[in-house]
């Protein structure tokens, strides 16, 4: 952080915000430091000014933070300090949201999940657990956030209180807290709400001392005048202009007409509001840390977060970006010269797969089974993310003989039974003795498979958390297999469960390269066949620096990706989405490694394209 830049003072005016005392138009865009790679979040905030904004908003993702009660992360990918130290380099202000709640399509809204496993404590609102929670958490942002508001040199300007609480809930008690404890941290510089602009949103998301700011994507000066309503004086400010949207897996990749998203920003901006773009850069859900919607229907969210934006996921400028330059020309005289490069061509190659291993045969390098006579959650063992092994061992010509011996001599043909549980969350490959007999998913609503006659051994079910509800009375909810497990009615026991650590899969990666190694020819050979899963692939390739890459996934199944150690995220068959970004500082001249995790069957090779595939699209 710079200590030379001049404190300024940032206000909001009987009419426009005020810097200094002069009005100002806040011209932002949406930019998440948690979803795009550290090293490239100078080039995303330096296209936003080249595009004629003068200030970048982030959320800040609490349970990115704090994965776990006793742990707070400020390093590399999460280092909000040196993101916010990058905005002021160049030469532009911040927006922050800290929440606590987020939505944003991020895993669970952006709360922790430690915060729910006590089942006492009551979330977004008046809760002296939730509370107590949240005072820890700005406390631990406060080193952060104090020093680089305005007022103190930095560039934050604005920071916002809860988000779109509106449609929520009502509790001004627990409003009128939060904006003590923001106080209470040392934050000085003026406090927002954000709400879609109807009466009852407006009304119950903010309190009369907190300026309001409006969340929509058209019929811009309809819904300005809405907010005006709710907000007699000041400036006004839409602080989410949707300029697109969100995809989820199975359904078509949603795009806006470029044309008509500039004219309602056009239009926005001719009424005198101020804007915030949203998004103006999505970047990516790496790893698992996608959300999911849940209303009737359980919906996860794909692993790209592109939005439809005016700087794509590789952060290259759009059509919009062009169109939304030519309109912000219009209301910021000091717009750059300065025009990004267009998008070059990734290189296109394929590399096959040298090494498989099946799940079952790494096991010991994932960490420790837990044995529990009742069925656990994910989250009862500490698990917030990712996969979980459940085990037990089952009988079924026990029960048969029973009702043989009772009956008479005559023998009881075995008949094929039936496993029932109560919940899945989210999707269950269900094996026996290493066999894969289905898939149970919790969008079908029907947690029973039938298994072979006479089923006896071991009796395996892999669950894999798709992705936390991210918005509604769903937030919060425990992963993995809830209980009861019955087996033709009857209760099953004894199970052990493995909760699968993969955040660092270096072991199972030298697993993987090992039996690379021991093939009989010194030049590494391609798997003869699909690799089946569950199962880990394994390649390496060499590549040119500089570039972003392309996975191509449409001829593997479902499963998750990591190179060089990095977990891009989910891929799955199903769409719309076909393509993973590999970020180029993730990569290196040679020697890259490449390590899939496939739950069905995968084809051979990696392959590499020159250009994104995230699916038909709506428009």
């Amino acid at each position: 952080m710079s200590e030379s830049t001049p404190a300024s003072r940032f206000a909001i005016g009987a009419e426009q915000f005020e810097l200094d005392g002069e009005p100002v138009r806040i011209l932002s865009g949406a930019l998440h430091y948690f979803r795009v790679h550290p090293d490239l979040w100078r080039d995303r905030i330096r296209k936003a000014r080249e595009m004629g904004l003068n200030t970048i908003e982030t959320y800040v993702a609490w349970n990115a933070h704090a994965p776990h009660e006793d742990e707070f992360d400020l390093s590399g990918g999460l280092d909000l300090g040196r993101f916010l130290d990058d905005v002021a380099a160049e030469g532009m202000h911040a927006i922050v949201r800290p929440g606590p709640y987020i939505c944003a399509e991020w895993d669970n809204g952006g709360l922790p999940s430690w915060l729910f496993t006590s089942g006492t404590v009551g979330v977004r609102r008046d809760e002296s657990q939730y509370l107590a929670a949240v005072q820890r958490y700005l406390e631990q942002l406060a080193p952060v956030l104090v020093p680089r508001q305005i007022d103190n040199g930095g560039p934050i300007i604005l920071v916002q209180i809860e988000n779109e609480y509106g449609a929520y809930g009502s509790d001004p008690v627990y409003l009128e807290k939060l904006v003590a404890m923001n106080r209470g941290i040392g934050l000085t510089v003026p406090f927002t709400t954000v709400d879609q602009p109807t009466d009852e949103m407006l009304a119950n998301g903010s309190l009369p001392s907190l300026h309001k700011t409006g969340s929509f994507g058209s019929r811009s000066a309809e819904r300005l005048a809405t907010l005006r309503e709710h907000q007699p004086t000041g400036p006004l400010m839409c602080s989410e202009f949707w300029d697109g949207w969100f995809d989820f897996w199975g359904a078509h990749h949603h795009t806006t007409s470029t044309a008509q998203s500039a004219a309602d920003l056009d239009e926005l901006l001719a009424l005198g509001a101020s804007v915030n773009i949203y998004m103006f850069h999505g970047g990516t859900n790496f790893g698992f840390t996608n959300g999911a919607n849940d209303k009737g229907v359980y919906q996860p969210i794909v692993t790209s977060y592109d939005y439809d934006a005016p700087l794509d996921e590789a952060g290259f400028p759009t059509a919009k970006y062009w169109a939304f330059r030519e309109v912000l020309a219009k209301y910021n005289a000091a717009i750059p010269d300065a025009r990004p490069s267009v998008a070059p061509s990734a290189p296109a190659f394929r590399v096959p797969l040298t090494a498989a291993l099946p799940l079952d045969a790494v096991t010991n390098l994932l960490g420790e089974w837990v044995a529990s006579d009742a069925l656990p959650t994910m989250d009862a063992l500490g698990l917030f993310r990712g996969f979980a092994l459940y085990r037990t061992e089952i009988d079924t010509t026990v029960s048969a003989a029973s009702a043989s011996a009772s009956a008479s001599a005559v023998p009881v043909p075995a008949l094929p039974s039936v496993l029932e549980l109560g919940e899945v969350r989210d999707r269950a490959i269900v094996r026996l003795n290493g066999v894969t007999l289905g898939v149970l998913a919790r969008d079908h609503h029907d947690h029973r498979i039938a298994l072979p006659a006479g089923a006896r051994g071991t009796l395996d079910i892999l669950v894999e958390d798709q992705g936390r509800v991210d918005y509604g009375p769903r937030i919060g909810e425990p992963k993995g297999l809830i209980g009861p497990a019955c087996l033709n009615g009857e209760p099953l026991h004894r199970w052990t469960v493995l909760p699968l650590a993969l955040d660092d899969l270096a072991a199972v990666a030298d697993a993987l390269a090992a039996t690379t190694a021991s093939v009989a020819s010194p030049v590494a050979h391609a798997l003869t066949g699909p690799l089946a899963g569950p199962a880990f692939g394994y390649a390496t390739f060499d590549v040119d620096p500089g570039a972003d890459l392309y996975l191509d996934t449409r001829d593997w199944g479902k499963g998750a990706v990591w190179v060089n150690g990095f977990n891009l995220g989910r891929y799955w068959s199903r769409g719309p989405q076909h393509t993973l970004i590999v970020p180029a500082p993730v990569l290196r001249p040679t020697g890259n490694t490449l390590v899939v995790l496939e739950l069905h069957a995968a084809a051979p090779t990696a392959t590499f394209v020159a250009a994104p595939d995230l699916g038909h699209t709506d428009f």
